[in-house]
């Protein structure tokens, strides 16, 4: 487990083992914040020559007041999508080398969210990451989570170009009756007051991500978008190859910086 806070690790560490005491479970910090933070978890994780079959990019804050991250990226964008960009670049080869030796497909999964379809107008600012005028909090929690959609699905193609036994998906897990709202008082006292009838619960919420991570009716699919463990159709940004392309560049280019 990649975890920001340490502590809290711990404790979901321990519960994990209460419910499953063969569980095998290894604990790392890990910022996605933080572009230094992803390099040190990778270069850890990679010399310890483990196998990596299925990768979750599930890190993610919703709906923040302004705010650059460490790396001078506007923090939703920075968190949910190019911590997430570096980590699978960064352990693809080792997940590459993984599907060959063991003979079995790999599998990356992004959590995404039905608000990809609430971006800004463009998509994505590209020209406009970290302008603080004309930030919108909640479409820029969309726009992060558009580009874990294009993300997949561009690496989705290139996998496929490749020939390489990966697949890549994103999916949507639902509305979760968790802390993500925090941010926003108003939709957190909603979530707080009723959210346990009209949210899903956090195992409901994990549901369709473990579908697409280990089932078996999911084998050979790439480039695909789920919602409650069923393909479900994005939104026409979301389904923009040029777009995805674009995207792709303009990560690679940050992470170089």
């Amino acid at each position: 487990m990649g975890v920001r806070n340490i502590e809290a690790g711990k404790e979901i560490k321990e519960t994990i083992l209460r419910n499953n005491s063969t569980a095998k479970i290894d604990m790392m910090e890990l910022d996605l914040s933080s572009m230094e933070s992803v390099r040190k978890f990778t270069s850890q994780f990679n010399s310890r020559s483990l196998p990596l079959n299925i990768l979750i990019n599930n890190a993610g804050i919703m709906a923040t007041p302004f705010k650059l991250s460490k790396d001078n990226i506007e923090l939703q964008f920075a968190t949910s999508h190019i911590g997430h960009f570096l980590l699978t670049n960064l352990l693809l080869e080792t997940m590459k080398q993984t599907a060959i030796k063991q003979k079995k497909e790999g599998r990356i999964v992004n959590v995404a969210s039905r608000r990809h379809k609430l971006s800004y107008s463009e998509g994505i600012r590209f020209d406009k990451i970290n302008d603080e005028s004309g930030y919108n909090s909640l479409s820029a929690y969309g726009q992060s989570k558009l580009a874990n959609v294009l993300h997949a699905n561009e690496l989705a193609r290139y996998l496929k170009e490749e020939g390489t036994m990966i697949t890549a998906n994103s999916l949507n897990p639902g509305a979760i009756a968790t802390n993500l709202f925090r941010y926003h008082s108003l939709i957190d006292g909603f979530v707080g007051l009723i959210g346990r009838y009209a949210m899903k619960s956090i195992q409901q919420g994990a549901a369709t991500t473990c579908y697409v991570a280990l089932h078996p009716q999911v084998k050979g699919l790439s480039g695909c978008y789920f919602v409650d463990c069923n393909l479900a159709e994005t939104s026409s940004q979301a389904g923009d190859q040029e777009l995805a392309r674009k995207l792709w560049e303009y990560s690679s280019n940050l992470i170089k910086t």
